[in-house]
């Protein structure tokens, strides 16, 4: 199986078809400029296509015996695990990540598998007492329906699958809209697995688009329930507003401005590792990527001095090569809206300690400092090999500009004392926080999302049951109800 010239294709009902738009969305490496596919955007009749398919094949899935669920989910898995290298390759051509990040997505990705087979069998009904005598309540815990998942770039194959695998293993459907800059590895590929998987037709559909095309068809359609958004803030505002307004449920993972904080006692050796990584990985086109590396005055000099030498040593360049730590940003606007910025941010008096030259797509990392408290750069998101380097006087005044963002996505805190960092932890406002780590994590259990401006609602664990099932309360009247009239 050739994967871009066998996947790059709409997946509806059960179907591989072509796209019927009058334009193509073009899949392109962003290290070389290789063209890897050329897909025809799916119409407004499509995405009704999918939906209806969906919603026939639904019924009958919501029926099916979760075991018989569960083993679609096992087959699934073992697919994902037979195919692992020749989805880190395609991850690697298409999204330009080197192949560490490349195997971190797709490993972490299937232990998200392991976690929906529990949740294709854990959803339990309750009998609950009623202050009505002989009356006996049963509420039930249902699947919603369709659910609509649309989905990121930057890791597109695991954010993806951290919807579509629970989603399917607790009774629904799945229409899938891939990002552009991803439509094989966050669409095809998923559709693939879980068609050789035995999956029925209909249930998991892929539409490659645009909002060019279709505008909000997609959100606005009657059939989808729940629409599972990751992405910026921007369109994610968007999203959760069209929504609201046809009374859909949203979870949204959005845009992030994450901290890590250096305090005065902290092993200054490990937790510059872990800010080099929190702020590099993936050319720092994450969500949780440490934007703001702030460090305590007390340590700012030897702190400073070992980051900075440990950022000029990272190599920049083609991802498939062993050495190289930083591959190119996803798309020339990125990287030369990334690079304006830098430039702009130097010519309003911040110090480049280090700072990176441009060559296409590769952006060599940045390293930023006396940056004004009041400068925009500090609360904005940035989606690339830029760090900015913040010192502060004190445990208090950490947390003060820590929480000076209108994000509140991830964070980190980096102290011998775990319990002082426990403590300093508890008082920054964020979805989550970690202690003498990095501000990038993401577990099957544990709930994942933000507060602020990072978004809504959670995944992960019972947050997961949570989004992608419904509850109905149907009570019993043993006896007979005394009426008052």
């Amino acid at each position: 199986m050739s994967i871009f010239s066998d996947l790059a294709h709409q997946y509806i009902d059960g179907e591989w078809l072509a796209g019927t738009g009058s334009w193509d969305i073009i899949d392109v490496n962003p290290y070389n400029g290789e063209k890897l596919a050329a897909i025809t955007v799916a119409t407004v009749e499509q995405v009704d296509q999918a939906y209806r398919g969906a919603e026939r094949a639904q019924r009958e899935w919501a029926a099916t015996s979760p075991y018989i669920r569960r083993a679609v989910l096992e087959r699934a898995l073992r697919i994902t695990e037979e195919r692992e290298k020749e989805i880190v390759e395609a991850m690697i051509d298409e999204l330009g990540g080197t192949r560490p990040k490349a195997e971190y997505e797709v490993r972490l990705a299937m232990e998200f598998i392991r976690e929906s087979l529990q949740l294709a069998v854990r959803p339990e009904g309750r009998i609950l007492p009623s202050p009505v005598e002989g009356k006996e309540n049963r509420v039930q815990r249902l699947p919603v329906g369709v659910v609509t998942v649309i989905s990121p770039f930057n890791f597109p194959f695991l954010v993806t699958l951290k919807s579509v695998a629970p989603a399917l293993a607790l009774g629904n459907a799945v229409v899938i809209k891939p990002n552009q800059n991803a439509p094989v590895v966050g669409g095809g590929v998923i559709a693939k697995i879980f068609e050789d998987a035995g999956l029925p037709a209909g249930l998991l559909n892929v539409l490659v688009t645009d909002i060019a095309e279709i505008g909000d068809a997609l959100l606005t359609h009657p059939v989808p329930k729940v629409i599972s958004f990751a992405g910026s803030d921007r369109v994610g505002r968007h999203v959760g507003a069209i929504a609201a307004r046809h009374f859909k449920r949203t979870v949204l993972e959005l845009s992030g401005n994450s901290a890590l904080v250096v305090l005065d006692d902290a092993d200054l050796d490990y937790a510059v590792d872990a800010a080099v990584f929190s702020r590099f990985v993936y050319q720092g086109q994450v969500c949780m990527a440490a934007n703001r590396i702030l460090v305590d005055a007390s340590v700012a000099e030897e702190f400073t001095e070992k980051f900075t030498a440990r950022v000029r040593g990272l190599r920049t360049g083609d991802p498939r090569e062993a050495d190289t730590h930083i591959g190119p940003l996803i798309n020339s606007f990125q990287a030369d809206a990334l690079t304006a910025l830098v430039d702009q941010a130097v010519e309003s008096g911040a110090q480049a300690l280090v700072r990176g030259s441009t060559r296409g797509n590769l952006v060599e990392p940045t390293v930023l400092a006396g940056i004004p408290e009041d400068s925009p750069l500090l609360s904005q998101e940035i989606f690339g090999p830029v760090a900015l380097l913040v010192v502060f006087d004190g445990e208090d005044e950490a947390v003060r500009l820590t929480n000076a963002t209108p994000y509140g996505l991830s964070g980190a805190v980096h102290t011998r004392d775990v319990e002082r960092g426990v403590r300093f932890a508890q008082r920054i406002e964020t979805g989550m926080i970690h202690v003498n780590d990095s501000t990038i994590g993401d577990e099957p259990l544990a709930a994942f999302g933000g507060e602020k401006a990072s978004g809504l609602g959670r995944l992960n664990g019972e947050a997961t049951v949570e989004a992608f099932t419904t509850q109905k309360w149907i009570s019993v009247q043993h006896g007979r109800t005394t009426f008052p009239f």
